[in-house]
């Protein structure tokens, strides 16, 4: 059970507790918004039973979930009782930075909806002061801007240039089919030789052996697929460091049957082996 990493993310109203879970989410950890604190013991106990599966969990635990203090104090005892180990998130911000928030949006503060902001805030801050003090990382958002916001969290709760934490799709096209409009980075392969013109090789698609060895064994080939793998190496980790949680990446021939369905597999196998989660698409094969 200990092996589990369980996030218990909590704090002001508007502080930012959605942008911390979306960050959460887009790491790899299962996410649920605004759970009763008395469905916390169960949640663990579900995340546990999955084998595995689901090895991190993180969860939203605010004043939207009524009766709060009288069951998330009892929760947060069960839950180290049973032997589940967990971390409190604890967001806040200062008083100025939360008016204008909830000026911005024109919703009402869930502690004082028929009074002033400045009233539910000051309140709130009075009912969390105990849960403060538990919390084991806090966090200020009042100056913080999303992509900062996201970048605490990595600092926090992820292994700087983890491979793991951004997914990569790579989809092979054909040009004369138009171009992928979801995408990030694109490549043309129509310099590689073709193997539609050889007439044993036409039938098939670039995950056959022949087709992929005509396409990849050649001086030109090699010579590509370093520079693009090379380049791919320096681009991701700078990526990852940017906070981006998914790259796409479109490889274009003339019909999407041979050269760029060759050089995809290729792509995938190489990053993969550097540990990326990477999905292959082959839109225009069939």
């Amino acid at each position: 059970m200990n092996k589990m990493n369980l996030v218990i993310i909590t704090g002001l109203s508007g502080a930012g507790k959605t942008q911390a879970l979306q960050g959460l989410e887009d790491m790899g950890f299962f996410c649920v918004d605004n759970l009763p604190p008395s469905l916390l013991e169960k949640f663990a106990e579900l995340c546990y039973k999955s084998q595995g599966k689901i090895d991190r969990a993180a969860v939203v635990c605010d004043l939207r979930g009524g009766e709060f203090f009288s069951s998330l104090n009892q929760a947060l005892s069960d839950l180290l009782k049973d032997g589940f180990n967990y971390e409190i998130l604890f967001l806040e911000a200062s008083d100025d930075v939360l008016v204008n928030r909830y000026k911005e949006s024109r919703r009402r503060h869930p502690v004082s909806p028929q009074g002033s902001i400045l009233e539910g805030i000051s309140l709130e801050r009075e009912i969390l002061t105990e849960l403060r003090g538990k919390a084991h990382k806090i966090i200020d958002s009042s100056d913080l801007t999303t992509s900062q916001m996201r970048e605490k969290i990595r600092d926090f709760f992820g292994k700087e240039h983890d491979p793991s934490r951004m997914s990569v799709s790579i989809t092979s096209f054909g040009f004369k089919y138009g171009i992928p409009l979801d995408t990030d980075l694109i490549m043309d392969v129509r310099f590689l030789p073709n193997p539609h013109y050889v007439e044993e090789l036409r039938p098939h698609n670039g995950k056959n052996k022949s087709v992929r060895d005509y396409v990849l064994t050649n001086n030109i080939a090699s010579e590509f697929m370093q520079r693009f793998l090379h380049m791919l190496e320096f681009v991701l980790p700078h990526y990852l460091q940017e906070g981006k949680s998914h790259l796409a990446i479109s490889i274009g021939c003339t019909g999407g049957q041979h050269r760029s369905v060759a050089i995809a597999e290729k792509t995938a196998e190489f990053l993969r082996d550097k540990n990326f989660s990477c999905t292959v698409n082959h839109r225009d094969m069939n």
